[in-house]
């Protein structure tokens, strides 16, 4: 689960899960704007490679243990 700063609407919420989908090996994604969260599933991904796709869009992460 990662703590995402920076989103503010809905189109926010699409752009980080859009992402996410884009990523092979992330699944059940699930991104709430009340929270700023985004959870999902990993199956060999790395971190960075999943902080550096939602940092490209503007937003900064961290992960939420």
């Amino acid at each position: 689960k990662l703590k995402i700063e920076g989103m503010m609407c809905n189109g926010c919420v699409n752009r980080v899960k859009n992402a996410l989908e884009s990523i092979e090996g992330i699944s059940n994604i699930v991104v709430d704007l009340v929270s700023k969260t985004a959870s999902f599933e990993v199956l060999n991904v790395s971190e960075k490679t999943i902080f550096e796709a939602i940092e490209n869009l503007g937003f900064t992460c961290s992960k939420i243990d």
